[in-house]
């Protein structure tokens, strides 16, 4: 197993993709399968991702960004024993990537990176994916969605980051300027796949 986490918008798909296709490893979208594990996770432990299904739109994503970052399921872990489950009978070595890669859950740590996005890469991704507003637009008030969803995420890549120092944890802070290559090099040589 090798393990790709961090922020949104920090490139953590095209990485795990790249290396996926030049190693032969099996790839695992932690993202792809959020709406199975919503549906196939046990409302006793996951009592957040449960009160976030019963919510509106604008509840879910017009609350204080802080709100939204401590009772955000994903973030506090509940549905990770899902992604284990997942990932136990895969046929082959695989790569799995995703903001759900917490640090504190990730059973190799030695075989594991997390990205860290500056706020102005998020930006930048997300415009360039045409990402930027699919949330916010879905609320009676998008700018200010938008705004708390950034906020949101800019914490939620500071905890990412005290966690890892804290942990000992390999980390790349990703800014603008950085190229798709030298990433994916970086990458490749924290999780120790070589090209010989």
């Amino acid at each position: 197993m090798f393990w790709i986490g961090g922020g949104s918008g920090a490139g953590k798909s095209t990485i795990a993709r790249a290396l996926a296709g030049r190693h032969g490893l099996g790839l695992y979208d932690t993202d792809a399968v959020m709406r199975e594990h919503a549906a196939r996770a046990d409302p006793r432990s996951c009592p957040q991702l449960a009160a976030f299904m019963r919510m509106s739109m604008d509840e879910r994503w017009l609350r204080p960004p802080s709100t939204m970052l401590e009772t955000f399921h994903w973030f506090r872990g509940e549905g990770f024993d899902l992604i284990l489950d997942d990932l136990r009978d895969h046929p082959k070595p695989v790569i799995a990537e995703g903001f759900r890669l917490l640090p504190a859950l990730v059973p190799q740590p030695a075989r594991a990176v997390w990205l860290l996005p500056t706020p102005e890469f998020r930006r930048a991704a997300f415009d360039s994916r045409g990402s930027t507003w699919q949330l916010a637009a879905r609320t009676t008030d998008p700018p200010r969605a938008l705004a708390g969803l950034l906020e949101r995420d800019r914490m939620f890549t500071d905890r990412l980051r005290a966690e890892t120092r804290e942990r000992g944890l390999p980390a790349i802070e990703v800014e603008p300027g950085m190229t798709e290559t030298d990433l994916t090099d970086r990458v490749a040589g924290l999780l120790g796949l070589t090209d010989a």
